[in-house]
Order: C-alpha cells, then sequence, then structure tokens
C-alpha cells in the first residue's frame, strides 16, 4: 500500500499513522477510511474513527484514542 492519502487509505486514531488496508477494516472503532480529496480546508477538524462524523474540537481532544485531527 502506497503511503500518503491515496484513494482507501486507513489511519490509527491512536497514533495517526496510516495503517494496512488489513488492520483498518479489523479494527473500525480505532481507524479512519480516508479517501483521497482536495486539501486547503479552514483550519484543523476533527473526524470520529467510530461513526465517521466530523466532531466538536472539544470533543476531539477530549477523545485522542477514537478521534483523528484533519488539517
Amino acid at each position: 500500500m502506497s503511503k500518503g492519502r491515496g484513494s482507501g487509505s486507513y489511519r490509527s486514531a491512536i497514533s495517526g499513522r496510516y495503517v494496512t488496508a488489513k488492520h483498518g477494516k479489523a479494527s473500525p472503532h480505532t481507524t479512519v477510511r480516508e479517501s483521497a480529496g482536495p486539501s486547503g480546508s479552514s483550519g484543523p477538524h476533527y473526524r470520529s474513527a467510530i461513526s465517521g462524523r466530523y466532531v466538536t474540537t472539544a470533543h476531539g481532544k477530549a477523545s485522542p484514542h477514537t478521534t483523528i485531527k484533519e488539517s
């Protein structure tokens, strides 16, 4: 698997590192599937590894093992 934001990359909510697709599918509560998209958002956002939805900054900071910070 290539590194970076390729189509269908998985990232660990705990370490923030990219993981294999096999690990991502086996650990859906602690990994987030990222799809390729345009960059240039308006600052960092947090996304839940469990639901895949964006969450508030307060929730993201309070739950570092189950959220991903997207810059």
